[in-house]
């Protein structure tokens, strides 16, 4: 590890892959193929322009993305795209018609399908329990759960919910969705009454999938009570189906109402198991995926059949080199994009996907190591955050593990530290893995920046731009930052196939949220504070909002929170930024210590000195307040706009996405 830091001192570059590896990658393939020499030429012959030609690269590319990822259409489109109404409204492969449940599940478990018989899921649940699901069981369910759908009325452009345990019947509900031509509202099993509610009565589903509950930390968490109430608030929905999962349905354990509610073994599994895929149109919207705001209802982000297949299949074959005999796990839950992405990017080529319904530490720390070694994960995918959670609890509980079936790491959510990504790049990947560390968003079902398996890493770096994706950083005015080391917003120039076709509330929120920073030329502003170096890398640094313009002089939360990191004493921090009377703005920075260190003012003062002299004077932290949790997504994003508000006494705005609400008392009685 000693080397490691030096060599991070000197160079910067912690991964450099062998020739052997890079040449093994698919990105590697797909260059040779098509005769690309580099990185650089990479990106630009998939980003931007073919001999000298504008926007012709992004079309090049994902046209020819169709026959190389071998995605199959019903019937072919008439062009690439429609760009005539802007960016802002283009059209995807008009004219064609495909679903994505033909291409991750039907032609896999086809009678002379070499899949058929494949594993498309492995489960497991917190208490042990193990199911093994192949394409063929899983194509069966699906067929019944469509069947059921029509039987209850739904047709295409119809939504359906789906607030679900973390189960196999997930996937087969999702595609189910997507045969009959519904649009999926996944919605995350953490929610309450008033979070599940906003999303029922935004989408109007009419049915929804629920579950009596699963387990989490030893107990067992209740869902369908929560789905009552939140039906009772909402409206909209005739028929809840409910499936059996930890016994309480059918012991009439849970309430029931007889005009709504119907048990799953008595509505989808005495369904028949054949069904004929509806052909739909390209943009055919496929789900709702919501992604909380900061203050007000959240956003309904519209994804389509192409869009959503053509995104996660490429991200998942370039960026985390799928491979047949791989077996991918990703921590989330179908609620979050990411889980849908999992689902979508694997089995569209007849991939594994492995499921855990649990905690990340139950029954102990190493839970996620013990998995990986059990069931031979090769790609394994987290949050910083939750990393960090593991790292405080010690190295000991990783070694004795074998972890050497992990070929890639993946991480996404907010930015990393140094020692946490060396911590995980050391201790996970054995010091040879590389972290595909990804970020873009719910809004466009994939990712914005994403290095290549074939790329050296430094700690935290995205790599740069997504194949296929027309990334920028510029200044307040749009122009784009050619110096090193300069921070600027993060954008994109163009569209990409997946990117939302509108929000559900209509196009004015959504050209307010996405479109308005910058108008002529029009780019879609992310929100992200980016930067890159003078190695050609990307990093982030937290969202532009976040910001700390502290005397005129703006750095990212989270290098304020690096800087507090780098003393042994500090585990977790969250910086934010509040009025100042001499400044504007001042920075108040909350820690979590590490085991073994004391909360004393001599604590402060040396956290406060680290921040100055890594940023300067202005930006060393007026507060330092000592607490023992921060509040976090399911996906262990800190919520840093709950802590300023928290601190400022501001309204929290939409705060449906917080795991442990406990956390914002926690904040507010820091010490």
């Amino acid at each position: 590890m000693a080397e490691q830091e030096e060599s991070l001192t000197e160079t910067g570059i912690v991964h450099e892959p062998s020739r052997e590896f890079v040449e093994s990658t698919n990105v590697w393939q797909f260059m040779q193929e098509y005769g690309i020499d580099d990185y650089d030429d990479l990106i630009k012959r998939t980003t931007t322009e073919i001999n000298g030609i504008p926007d012709s690269g992004v079309e090049w590319f994902w046209d020819e993305l169709v026959d190389y990822l071998d995605i199959e259409f019903y019937t072919d489109y008439d062009q690439v795209r429609d760009n005539s109404k802007g960016p802002q409204f283009t059209d995807w492969y008009p004219g064609g018609e495909l679903n994505i449940a033909h291409n991750v599940l039907d032609r896999h478990a086809a009678p002379d399908s070499e899949r058929r018989n494949k594993v498309a899921c492995i489960w497991e649940a917190e208490d042990g329990e193990i199911r093994e699901v192949t394409y063929h069981e899983l194509h069966r369910q699906a067929n019944q759960v469509a069947n059921t759908l029509e039987a209850r009325g739904v047709e295409t452009g119809d939504t359906v919910g789906l607030y679900m345990p973390m189960v196999p019947e997930v996937i087969s509900i999702l595609y189910g969705c997507f045969k009959v031509g519904a649009i999926a509202v996944p919605i995350f099993s953490g929610f309450g009454v008033d979070a599940t509610a906003t999303r029922i009565e935004d989408s109007e589903c009419s049915v929804l999938f629920t579950g009596d509950g699963f387990q989490r930390r030893g107990g067992e968490i209740t869902l369908k009570g929560t789905a009552d109430d939140a039906i009772e608030q909402a409206g909209h929905v005739e028929h809840t189906i409910v499936f059996d999962r930890l016994g309480l349905a059918s012991n009439d354990e849970i309430p029931w109402n007889d005009d709504r509610d119907e048990h799953w073994t008595d509505t989808v599994e005495t369904q028949d198991d054949d069904y004929d895929t509806t052909a739909l149109p390209s943009d055919q919207e496929s789900m709702l995926l919501y992604s909380s705001g900061t203050t007000g209802k959240p956003k309904g982000i519209v994804h389509t059949h192409a869009g959503a297949v053509m995104q996660a299949a490429k991200e998942l074959h370039f960026g985390f080199d799928l491979k047949p005999s791989d077996r991918f796990f990703w921590v989330s839950d179908i609620g979050w994009m990411m889980g849908p992405w999992t689902l979508i990017g694997n089995h569209a080529f007849g991939g594994t996907v492995f499921m855990y319904e649990g905690a990340p530490d139950h029954p102990q720390p190493d839970r996620f190591w013990q998995m990986i070694d059990r069931h031979k994960l090769t790609q394994f995918g987290i949050s910083p955050t939750a990393i960090r959670a593991l790292r405080k609890q010690g190295d000991e509980w990783v070694k004795g593990y074998d972890l050497s079936s992990l070929r890639m790491l993946g991480s996404t959510g907010e930015p990393w530290d140094p020692e946490s990504w060396l911590w995980f790049y050391e201790n996970v990947g054995g010091g040879d893995t590389p972290i595909v560390n990804i970020s873009g968003g719910t809004e466009i079902m994939g990712c914005f920046l994403m290095p290549m398996p074939t790329q050296p890493l430094k700690p935290g770096t995205l790599g740069g731009p997504g194949l296929g994706m027309d990334i920028d950083i510029v200044d307040g005015d749009g122009t784009s930052i050619k110096d090193d080391h300069e921070r600027g917003y993060l954008v994109a120039r163009d569209s990409c196939p997946s990117m939302t076709k509108s929000l559900w509330s209509g196009d004015d929120r959504y050209l307010e949220e996405y479109w308005s920073s910058f108008e002529d030329p029009p780019l879609w502003d992310h929100g992200d504070w980016a930067q890159k170096d003078e190695d050609g890398l990307w990093f982030l640094h937290g969202r532009a909002d976040d910001a700390l313009n502290v005397a005129g002089r703006k750095v990212g939360p989270a290098e304020v929170e690096g800087a507090a990191m780098e003393h042994d004493g500090v585990n977790q921090a969250a910086a934010v930024g509040v009025p100042d009377d001499t400044t504007g703005t001042a920075v108040v920075l909350y820690v979590i210590v590490e085991d073994g260190f004391e909360e004393t003012d001599e604590l402060r003062e040396e956290i406060r000195a680290m921040v100055g002299q890594e940023h300067g004077k202005p930006f060393r932290p007026r507060e330092v307040l000592f607490v023992d949790e921060f509040p976090k997504t399911q996906s262990g994003k800190i919520i840093r706009r709950a802590v300023e508000a928290t601190y400022t006494g501001e309204d929290l705005g939409d705060m449906s996405s917080i795991e442990n609400p406990e956390a914002l008392d926690n904040v507010e009685n820091a010490r």
